[in-house]
């Protein structure tokens, strides 16, 4: 057994008061945490996070799970920690991801409880002292997307006017997501991060990255998800289900209720070209291939959307002709 796994299975056993359970990974993510689920002989089974603390820090974890908690969404009670080992005992909310659930028949009331539970987030969640969403993490989130998928993964040699496109590409993105209100965001609110959970769906993880920043990020996160993806009309139909709550809520004023369409498309594509990036990133740096299949439906919204808002369109031609063509040769 390795060192680390060692030293987690010694310290479970001391905060649980005995040593009679299984103990399995139940996952990792695109960071460095992992995830073990231990199971004990009454059915009973609980979730171990290993989180070096030389690559992570837990506080946001803590910080974060009681601003949800206070804001009655439904996220793991923790239940021990020792933040200098980086090691955490937590509530088990299963593992029926949102992502092997999500079909015709259950999404809309799946959706459904998300954008509720979204909006308990934003309308009462405590958002101060939270990292700002500011210009500078806006920027150098995008820059991810020249980085590591252009440059280091496609090699492309882009010319001083498609450099100067994707500048004024992203100021625009930026300008976009600093005018809307302000909130909690959990910053990647989509199916691998919600639970189906009965009762209180749905549950809620991996929110130790939350800022305060802009009304529809999340919800961009969650209608336009790098994992799946529906029909425009659908998601254009869910947008109007959360602007009538979030008008409800107060979270959008009623001279707001228009823009919102366009401040959602926006914010997306801001989303994508961070999440392209990311995926890239994961690949050439963490040895993670995974990711690399959802590049293209990631970029793919922004040329979706771009026949409806003129401001996108250079960006989704430079995709279109130039990224796209370069990935599918790329995974031949």
């Amino acid at each position: 057994m390795p060192q680390r796994q060692a030293q987690l299975l010694a310290w479970l056993q001391q905060v649980c008061g005995r040593d009679d359970f299984d103990f399995a990974l139940a996952s990792g993510d695109a960071s460095f945490r992992r995830y073990f689920r231990l199971s004990f002989a009454d059915g009973r089974t609980l979730i171990a996070m290993d989180a070096p603390p030389d690559k992570e820090d837990c506080h946001p974890f803590v910080d974060v799970t009681a601003r949800l908690q206070q804001a009655g969404v439904h996220v793991p009670d923790i239940l021990h920690k020792d933040l200098a080992q980086g090691f955490m005992l937590l509530e088990d909310l299963g593992d029926r991801l949102y992502l092997g659930e999500l079909n015709e028949a259950s999404v809309d009331r799946l959706y459904g409880d998300a954008i509720e539970a979204l909006i308990r987030i934003q309308r009462d969640g405590e958002a101060h002292g939270l990292p700002p969403y500011d210009r500078e993490l806006l920027a150098r989130e995008m820059e991810l997307f020249p980085e590591w998928l252009l440059q280091r993964h496609l090699q492309l040699q882009l010319s001083a006017a498609e450099s100067d496109m994707l500048q004024q590409a992203f100021a625009a993105l930026i300008d976009n997501a600093l005018a809307q209100p302000r909130v909690l965001v959990h910053r990647d609110y989509h199916s691998r991060n919600l639970l189906l959970c009965e009762p209180r769906n749905p549950g809620i993880i991996d929110y130790q990255d939350a800022v305060h920043g802009p009304l529809s990020y999340d919800l961009v996160s969650l209608l336009r998800d790098c994992y799946i993806r529906w029909p425009l009309a659908r998601v254009d139909a869910w947008l109007q289900d959360y602007a009538a709550a979030a008008l409800e809520a107060g979270l959008l004023q009623a001279s707001q209720h228009e823009q919102l369409p366009q401040w959602f498309d926006l914010m997306g594509a801001q989303r994508h070209l961070k999440a392209a990036g990311i995926f890239a990133r994961l690949y050439h740096r963490d040895g993670k291939s995974g990711y690399l299949g959802d590049i293209p439906r990631t970029l793919g919204y922004i040329v979706e959307v771009a026949a409806r808002r003129p401001l996108l369109q250079p960006l989704a031609q430079f995709i279109e002709q130039r990224v796209l063509p370069g990935l599918a040769e790329s995974q031949a």
